[in-house]
């Protein structure tokens, strides 16, 4: 059931390309029936030479002359009908790639967090990909397949109807022999994409966290993983393949039984009739159209194999259209482009998995241009709030509004447009200097981008880089420290200014010279702005208006700097603690 609303939504797709499809069929149509009419020719030729000096040598060169003409006819409409295969089939994995990557677009983040980014990138390129090479050999099979048994079917029929029932009722025999191997290697095919796929993940992890490894001399360890998973992955694919292989022998013996029985029979009719009404040449050409026709079945089961595994493949790939999306919020309000930032947290909740709370009743009140500071011990729902207030997750109970608007009913990119982020973790893409720090706002003169740079300090590494501001940067910032890169992410904010901010470890990996002096940089850009601050080194947030202490998913504290050491509670010894010794 699964597979057969696959190739519904597969023909969708195709669809979208009924011209090019309709001029295939015709071409098609063409290529086979210059084919088929052929044999015809050349059954008259034998027919025409047939005795001693009887050879009709005029009719003989009048025929070499038209099956030299539907040769080239066929080979051209072939060549055509292929070409615009390949545009509808890359066309299609054009399109349905497209699909894929706006799913990512529009997934909950919770999506995200709990599924390998290896898993995902297999299905949108290997499985894509291997649908596309299915899809390609299902279009030259199917297409001159079916158009060619039609045509042998009318021939066959005009030269001897009964010899040809007889053909249509044996042959058959192959398609059952292949749908009952197609049948039972599916499974097989299923594992070999789910292994592929852990593969991927696992290659993106092995590359990704590389340092890490070396780091534990984990490099033996990770080998020995990885020739685990690939020696299932051959294993799988071995049988997978070698079961599905015995479609296209098994179909061709059937079809070979049944040719040969027509020689035989095809003979005998010509000897007792004389060779009155179906000749030597009609014979020869029924032969030849008898394999025409078994051709299509022979070459289908040839393919099986690729066929299951672009089914299996594209399954993947829909399977993953399929997931369930964030709620639309496309009939929400837009926030205006500037808000004043007054943010309220009304008893709010929220658990990533249900069984397991972790914000418990939160209550708070921001005014625009306040400065909160959050602290507390890891795991104590920190950075939980702020992807509450991103509306990265939505919360279980409660409500957040800004400027008086409950944010599940402000769209998310006019929400999420209003705030501007630095986090401890960085993210630079492959680009230039300037273009990493225009990623805010586009629109930004090379002057701007520059003074964005020196608030943030910055502009002295970049003026050393090769080519300073259009100095190309690889895969999330390539060689440059992790300090350079946090000060990058900073000047990114320092260039778009948003009315609110969020500061999550900001200057986490920078040098405590240059964060004294971001930490100025810092002040005046929040000044006037609503600011969140998380930060471990609490000596970095003294100047906050209100700081939240949190601990076991609670607020349990909450005032100044001065006014909490006084209160000698928690906040105070988590201060103290960092300044001992």
């Amino acid at each position: 059931m699964k597979q057969k609303t696959n190739l519904k939504r597969i023909f969708g797709y195709i669809g979208r390309y009924l011209p090019l499809l309709v001029l295939s069929l015709l071409l098609a149509a063409l290529s086979v029936g210059a084919t088929l009419y052929i044999p015809i020719l050349i059954g008259r030729a034998i027919d025409g030479m047939i005795g001693i000096g009887q050879v009709q040598f005029s009719l003989i060169a009048n025929i070499l002359v038209q099956i030299l003409a539907l040769t080239g006819i066929a080979a051209l409409s072939q060549w055509l009908m292929n070409a615009i295969h390949n545009r509808i089939a890359f066309s299609v994995v054009r399109d349905v790639r497209n699909d894929a990557c706006r799913k990512i677009q529009v997934l909950p983040f919770s999506y995200l967090d709990t599924h390998k980014t290896g898993d995902i990138l297999s299905r949108i390129i290997t499985d894509a990909e291997q649908f596309a090479d299915g899809l390609l050999l299902g279009f030259t099979q199917f297409f001159t397949g079916a158009i060619t048994i039609i045509g042998t079917l009318f021939f066959m029929f005009s030269l001897q109807p009964w010899i040809a029932l007889s053909v249509v009722l044996i042959s058959p025999l192959s398609l059952f022999v292949a749908k009952f191997i197609s049948s039972k290697t599916h499974h097989l095919f299923l594992n070999q994409s789910k292994i592929r796929a852990e593969q991927t993940a696992f290659i993106d992890e092995m590359v990704g966290n590389s340092k890490v490894l070396q780091a534990f001399s984990h490099e033996d360890e990770a080998e020995d993983d990885f020739e685990k998973i690939n020696e299932r992955l051959f294993d799988t694919s071995l049988k997978a393949t070698f079961f599905s292989s015995l479609t296209n022998p098994c179909t061709r013996f059937v079809n070979s039984v049944v040719y040969a029985a027509i020689g035989c029979f095809g003979a005998l009719f010509v000897v007792a009739t004389g060779g009155v009404g179906f000749t030597v040449g009609a014979l020869s050409g029924f032969l030849s159209y008898a394999g025409q026709y078994t051709k299509p079945f022979n070459e289908i089961s040839g393919v099986i194999t690729e066929l299951q595994n672009a089914l299996t493949c594209v399954g993947r790939v829909f399977a993953f259209l399929d997931e369930k999306e964030e709620v639309s919020d496309k009939d929400c309000t837009v926030l205006e482009e500037k808000v004043e930032g007054n943010i309220t947290l009304k008893n709010i909740s929220f658990s990533y998995v249900p069984s397991r709370p972790l914000l418990k009743g939160i209550s708070l009140d921001v005014k625009s241009g306040e400065h909160i500071a959050i602290v507390g011990p890891t795991g104590c729902g920190k950075t939980t709030l702020i992807n509450l207030l991103m509306r990265y997750y939505d919360v279980t109970d409660g409500q957040i509004t800004v400027d008086g608007y409950p944010i599940d009913s402000i769209t998310r990119h006019s929400l999420r447009q209003n705030y501007g982020m630095v986090l401890q973790e960085t993210w630079l893409f492959s680009g230039t200097v300037r273009d990493n720090i225009r990623l805010g706002k586009p629109s930004a003169t090379d002057e701007e981008v520059e003074a964005a740079a020196r608030a943030a300090h910055a502009h002295g590494f970049i003026s050393r880089l090769p080519k300073g501001y259009d100095t190309e940067l690889g895969e999330n910032g390539g060689a440059l420290s992790a300090g350079q890169k946090q000060l990058l992410c900073i000047a990114r904010v320092m260039l778009s200014l948003p009315p609110m901010l969020i500061l999550d470890e900001a200057t986490s990996s920078i040098d405590t010279r240059t964060e004294s002096k971001i930490q100025k940089a810092f002040l005046s850009m929040m000044q006037g702005r609503t600011s969140f601050i998380v930060a471990h080194r609490l000596s970095t947030i003294k100047e906050a208006d209100k700081i939240l202490v949190m601990k076991d998913g609670n607020i349990i504290e909450q005032g100044s700097h001065e006014a909490l050491l006084a209160q000698n509670g928690f906040y105070a010894h988590l201060y103290h603690s960092q300044f001992e010794n």
